[in-house]
């Protein structure tokens, strides 16, 4: 089924909430009672679909964040202790034990497909509104919108559900992943005449512009292969089939959309962390984003970096992480040799030249910045993968930070927060005492390499951040199109494509603003590391592991796993209330 063909007869989609909490069928009475309050007005319906972006879906750690990263080889969220055991759904995303009934796998799910939903109420008010000045624009928002929700939803479940409740008696009907691929690719393209280039009419990049389009289309391509043959157990996927217009393959048109971005207006920002700081909205490389802070849009739900800073480092005196997430040893010895890299690491320096080395050399920074609402002290910390002791301000016990006689914040060694006896060591081996199972014990909750990928923003309570996150960014695109011209045997632009990320990136005036180092040569497995150098922790891995047939191997805390594990679970309470869906292959319910 094809979703342009009727796109213009959708209210909904069924309501999965309604499914998962209530075992009648969905009525006439429930639709309206859910789409009627916005569905006369085109602006709060389109301004609910995008939020549902920012309502957990996107930025939250445990929706498809967790689904994309936590299973992969660069990223998980163990059991710490009496902290993160929550039934053990998130140990079991590393152990790959999720079965038919992980809430977080549920959660994501249910946020996916309420995404669906709002954004088809969206195009049904428009509908009822066809003289609305934005009508066209509008239109082709809401199914750049749909299509992208769409896409998601069959990358991790296989399945995505669609119903037209405009015809008498109409089935839910329930889309498949390697027939649906192809369709929304022709959905997207078809709608691209009715987008504007991002800047036009007002749009800026929290909206879904032409550009967002190609990024869509870039990553459907690369991934049409997996979609097509999902349970290939050699991972042996064509990546060279014919694309879908009959012009050029897919490889092709992956290079065709990625080089209308790399050749556009977009430039690679010379700190790669910029593109993850609290003002990274006005950057110059994020091409479509989730934005935290808009009157229209939810705002600050991201909790990416509270979930990998520990308790004890705190950036105010009221401020703290989570001692949640870390790196995994795999990705974290793929960047020996690299540690130069402006991407791995970057230090922070106050403006009286203080550099926070954070090595125990740096025995305080100077009290110049505070939190705009409280007036708190900040203190900056580095960027980056964090190994090692860590460093940093310690509390006064009267809401404050320990200073020196001088006035400024002292800095110290660190313990762990939950086990001050333990010292705040970043390990980059994990050891657990049961290698199959990702739970440390209270004496263990140091380990693991962090991630500061992200800044902590000071300004929102504990969890929550305004950074925006991207969805597609110009180094996306430059990783996209070195894959695809490595699969067409073109491995010199290849090469050309990864050396522009690495030598664009610089180091910090420590380091005399130095470029990265270009590599004299590329293959399939130094391809696999630069891809992750760019893009770790942005929810890109479980699909480049797939892709390069890594994803079923073995690594820290999961055996080897089979191909039915590269999709996850329908939810089964949605299962045991809908009898036109049927389990995911391999899952027993």
């Amino acid at each position: 089924m094809k979703i342009s063909n009727k796109i213009s007869k959708i209210a909904s989609v069924f309501m999965v909430g309604v499914l998962v909490f209530s075992c009648t069928d969905l009525n006439e009475e429930v639709i309206d009672e859910v789409i009627g309050g916005e569905s006369s007005n085109p602006e709060s319906a389109m301004a609910a679909a995008y939020g549902q972006l920012a309502n957990r879906t996107f930025t939250d750690h445990g929706n498809v964040f967790g689904l994309q990263e936590y299973p992969t080889d660069e990223c998980m969220l163990p059991t710490r202790g009496s902290d993160w055991g929550d039934g053990g759904k998130w140990r079991a995303l590393t152990e790959f034990t999720w079965g038919t009934n992980n809430a977080a796998v549920a959660g994501t799910w249910n946020n996916l497909t309420s995404g669906i939903t709002k954004t088809l109420t969206a195009i049904e008010s428009l509908e009822q509104n066809p003289d609305y000045a934005n009508y066209d624009l509008f239109l082709a928002e809401a199914q750049g919108l749909l299509a992208l929700y769409v896409y998601n939803t069959l990358d991790l479940f296989n399945q995505a559900p669609y119903r037209d409740p405009f015809t008498a008696g109409a089935p839910l009907e329930i889309l498949q992943g390697e027939t649906e691929i192809d369709n929304l690719i022709a959905d997207v393209e078809s709608i691209i005449p009715n987008l504007v280039n991002l800047g036009e009419q007002q749009t800026y990049n929290g909206r879904f512009t032409k550009q967002a389009a190609y990024a869509l289309l870039a990553d459907m391509y690369l991934n049409r292969a997996v979609f097509k043959d999902r349970y290939n157990a050699s991972s042996s996927f064509n990546f060279t089939e014919t694309a879908v217009d009959n012009n050029g393959s897919d490889m092709d048109k992956v290079i065709y959309y990625t080089s209308l971005l790399i050749d556009g207006s977009f430039s690679l920002e010379s700190n790669y962390f910029k593109n993850f700081d609290i003002d990274n909205g006005s950057g110059s490389e994020i091409i479509f984003a989730i934005v935290q802070e808009n009157d229209n849009i939810r705002s600050s739900d991201n909790d990416f970096a509270y979930m990998s800073t520990g308790r004890a480092q705190k950036q105010t005196p009221d401020n703290r992480g989570t001692n949640g997430s870390c790196v995994e040893p795999e990705f974290y010895y793929t960047w020996d040799g690299n540690h130069d890299d402006p991407r791995f690491h970057r230090y922070y320096q106050y403006s009286d030249g203080t550099w926070f080395m954070n090595d125990g050399t740096t025995g305080s920074v100077p009290a110049e910045d505070s939190r705009t609402d409280t007036g708190k002290l900040l203190v900056h910390f580095n960027r980056g993968l964090q190994v090692g002791q860590q460093y940093g301000p310690t509390l006064d016990g009267k809401g404050g930070f320990n200073m020196t006689v001088d006035g400024r914040i002292e800095i110290s060694k660190l313990y762990m927060e939950k086990n001050t006896t333990t010292p705040m060591d970043y390990t980059p081996d994990l050891d657990f005492s049961n290698p199959v199972e990702a739970v440390f014990s209270q004496d263990q909750i140091n380990r693991g390499v962090r991630n500061f990928k992200w800044e902590f923003d000071p300004n929102y309570g504990n969890g929550n951040s305004a950074v925006d996150v991207p969805l597609y960014r110009l180094g996306g695109m430059y990783c996209m199109r070195a894959e695809a011209y490595f699969r067409n045997g073109e491995t010199a632009l290849a090469l050309a494509d990864i050396n522009m990320l690495r030598t664009s990136r610089t180091r910090e005036a420590l380091f005399g603003n130095a470029p990265g180092v270009a590599i004299t040569s590329l293959d399939e497995t130094t391809l696999y590391n630069e891809i992750g150098f760019e893009m770790y922790w942005e929810m890109y891995r479980r699909k480049q592991m797939i892709r390069f047939g890594t994803f079923d191997k073995p690594y820290t805390a999961k055996p080897t796993t089979e191909p039915y594990l590269r999709v996850y679970a329908i939810p089964q309470a949605t299962i045991d209330v809908t009898a036109e869906i049927s389990q995911n292959f391999g899952y027993i319910n």
